[in-house]
């Protein structure tokens, strides 16, 4: 009965307020979802891809085949994987979702998440989102990897642990550096607290967030986390450039 009811308030909801398409504010038939226009636009990452980091490759490959950034400086993390790309098309979704206070979308993209992250979030003991430095936490309200960690949780029955990491140094903005400078901006900048460390340790781990670009950010949270004790890391994005660059 509560169920039916739950269902009929929202049909009475969409009456007043029609849902809308997450990236162009379209009017859409169910909530949290894309236009038909939308959709066409996203490129869902599919085989073939590179084994290790999940970098996108044009041609068919062999299970088991690496990239040539990961033949030539293997990460940290055992593998990595991304719902979508990152590009032109993409950023606008990213982004709203990301600094534009449009939250409601976490659901939804979680699901397009755990579908890429399916070969690993089975075996997983727990989910660590990416963390923000607590002034950057002030000033966007809110740390969109913990709220898709939150939601590919629910969906993947695993636990969050979203004080594992801590962000222990405040880093510019990344968005204009290359990857050397990346992987300098972030050195140093996570930590495991002693008293976090038991929740780590011996554990296979899914780290969370919403973009990898170079991967420097994700690289140094596992270095970290396998530091503290942890068995592996995977890593699992909403999205990612097509290279490492």
């Amino acid at each position: 009965m509560a169920l039916l009811w739950k269902n009929v308030a929202a049909r009475a909801l969409d009456l007043f307020l029609p849902p809308l398409c997450l990236m162009c504010d379209e009017p859409v038939g169910n909530t949290a979802t894309l236009c038909p226009a939308c959709w066409k636009q996203i490129q869902f990452i599919a085989p073939s891809f590179c084994a290790c980091c999940g970098a996108p490759i044009d041609i068919p490959v062999a299970e088991g085949t690496l990239c040539g950034a990961c033949l030539t400086e293997a990460p940290h993390f055992t593998s990595a994987r991304a719902a979508m790309l990152y590009n032109d098309d993409s950023r606008k979704l990213v982004l709203g979702f990301k600094h534009g206070d449009r939250t409601y979308a976490a659901k939804a993209l979680a699901v397009w998440m755990h579908r890429a992250g399916g070969e690993f979030l089975e075996t997983a003991d727990a989910l660590v989102p990416v963390p923000l430095h607590r002034w950057r936490l002030f000033h966007r309200r809110y740390n969109q990897s913990a709220m898709l960690a939150q939601q590919i949780g629910i969906l993947a029955r695993k636990p969050v642990l979203h004080d594992a990491l801590r962000r222990i140094r405040a880093t510019p903005v990344q968005g204009h550096l290359k990857r050397k400078e990346r992987q300098e901006n972030v050195k140093g900048a996570f930590a495991v607290s002693a008293r976090n460390k038991n929740s780590v340790e011996g554990k296979t781990l899914v780290l969370i967030d919403d973009v990898l670009t170079t991967g420097a950010t994700v690289n140094e949270c596992s270095r970290v986390l396998l530091k503290a004790g942890a068995k592996q890391v995977h890593v699992l994005t909403l999205s990612r450039v097509k290279s490492v660059v």
